[in-house]
């Protein structure tokens, strides 16, 4: 039975297309869908999205970044670490990444089917990241487009992000 909340709430795509602010996994938990479908849904101007098969080397490039936010969301945790993205190795079905950070570990980097590039607001605020999605659209991690002393994005780091983005925004990509 719907109720009259149920029935009054707007579609998802009319909620993003209205303000896409908000915690992705909250708006999906809210609409019944997966992280992803809710990254889907977001108008084209706040996400492009490619094949998971591109997963090393959209984390190649992202290791030239400097120190970034590496976030890892699950229902019951929000784990955040910041340092520079190590390089990594693919050995006996994991994508290792090995260096001095704080940042390291072992991704089953198979599981990634979907890699999405979001610029959006949230909390008020411009945000930028690189989304990795399992095949169940749950977020595997995410990467941050890291902010100053003055809460802004790093400019440096913004142009790296937006130039990644637009490559693989292009058929060609």
């Amino acid at each position: 039975m719907t109720t009259i909340a149920e029935s009054t709430q707007p579609t998802l795509r009319d909620r993003l297309a209205a303000n896409s602010d908000g915690i992705v996994e909250q708006i999906a938990r809210d609409y019944g869908v997966s992280p992803l479908d809710v990254v889907r849904e977001m108008p084209d101007e706040h996400r492009v999205l490619i094949d998971g098969s591109r997963f090393e080397e959209i984390m190649s490039a992202i290791t030239k970044w400097g120190r970034i936010m590496f976030i890892v969301h699950t229902p019951d945790i929000v784990l955040e670490c910041s340092g520079e993205l190590p390089p990594g190795t693919v050995g006996r079905g994991y994508f290792n990444m090995h260096g001095d950070s704080p940042i390291g570990g072992h991704i089953k980097f198979e599981n990634c089917q979907a890699i999405a590039f979001v610029s959006r607001p949230f909390m008020g605020r411009q945000s930028c990241s690189v989304q990795f999605f399992n095949g169940a659209g749950d977020a595997m991690f995410k990467i941050f487009v890291r902010r100053d002393e003055k809460r802004e994005l790093v400019a440096e780091q913004l142009a790296e992000f937006n130039s990644l983005k637009e490559r693989y925004a292009t058929p060609s990509g």
